[in-house]
């Protein structure tokens, strides 16, 4: 942001390793306003990055986005210090992604060889009405050695530890990897089978705070997350295909000592189902039915966003 502001700068962005032809003609524009602009943006666009495939260029300029430590401001400050590269990691992870593949007859997508399958009770209901048998906190540190399964299988995190989750992704597509309740650090990426030696490696000054990053084919990225959010959090691909299929986990995350300062209780509205159905209270739609007119018109326009939301793709910019 070092440009001279005799003028505002027009920006085009295009998406990275998409093969699908619709996406290769889309490309976004945008202007780059600086507050002592002395004009508009002028002249004829900026071609579009020729780099489609280039995977060099692509992670370089990934790494190169960094948070400016020494500006102040809000940020996250796990264990009150801004020096997340030397707080101790208390649990690692090693995430393996795959093609979909066959179990038990029918094509399902894994996460270090295991495809979730999705509770009839809702995880967090369980615990709070101590219904056994619903998932297992069993979830593989690294990648299981067997045939894939399907499994209702958690990570067991442990409140106000520090994790080191490694995405590897040995699929031939680009992923993107979403935890839900946190912001973590991304410290590191590159391609080839993640070691122990990949940790000499790390960004672990001034690494950007994110709630989703990308996982480039046939590389790995390292993300540092501070678990001090209790609850039962989702981890998953944005891929839509993938998650469908089952490539998701999720990250329980519950404070040992009986308090309510760390957890909102159950809203009274709240929804209950498999084992729980029992305790369902009678549910009033009229008022969302009254807003809109028409309760498919509610769904599809519902649909429409998330669809929106949950598809990144990493972009090469050229200003």
């Amino acid at each position: 942001m070092d440009q001279n502001a005799s003028s505002d700068y027009y920006i085009v962005a295009s998406a990275r390793f998409v093969n699908e032809s619709q996406w290769k003609r889309v490309t976004g524009v945008a202007i780059l306003h600086y507050t002592n602009s002395k004009g508009k943006a002028h002249g004829p666009l900026p071609d579009a990055p020729n780099d489609e495939f280039d995977k060099t260029f692509s992670m370089n300029q990934a790494r190169s986005i960094r948070w400016n430590v020494s500006a102040s401001g809000a940020r996250p400050n796990p264990q009150g210090s801004f020096r997340y590269g030397s707080i101790n990691v208390t649990e690692v992870y090693v995430l393996k992604n795959k093609p979909p593949e066959m179990i038990d007859g029918k094509r399902r997508a894994t996460l270090s060889g295991i495809s979730y399958v999705n509770p009839s009770t809702p995880i967090r209901l369980a615990d709070q009405f101590k219904v056994k048998g619903v998932y297992k906190l069993d979830f593989p540190t690294k990648p299981l050695t067997g045939a894939p399964r399907l499994e209702t299988s958690v990570i067991n995190g442990t409140y106000r530890g520090f994790m080191e989750i490694i995405l590897q992704n040995n699929d031939t597509k680009m992923h993107t990897y979403h935890l839900n309740g946190y912001a973590f650090f991304v410290v590191g990426m590159d391609y080839g089978e993640w070691t122990e030696n990949s940790r000499g490696t790390y960004n672990k000054w001034d690494g950007i705070a994110r709630s989703t990053t990308q996982v480039y084919p046939g590389a790995w990225t390292a993300i540092l997350v501070s678990l001090d959010n209790v609850g039962v959090w989702n981890l998953r691909t944005e891929n839509l295909d993938s998650w469908y299929l089952g490539q998701e986990t999720y990250v329980r995350v519950v404070n040992p000592e009986s308090t309510n300062k760390t957890e909102f209780p159950i809203p009274d509205n709240a929804l209950f189902c498999g084992a729980l159905n029992h305790l369902q209270k009678p549910q009033d739609i009229s008022a969302a039915m009254a807003i809109t007119g028409n309760g498919s018109k509610l769904l599809f326009t519902l649909l429409m966003i998330i669809s929106a939301m949950v598809y990144p793709f990493p972009l090469s910019i050229f200003v």
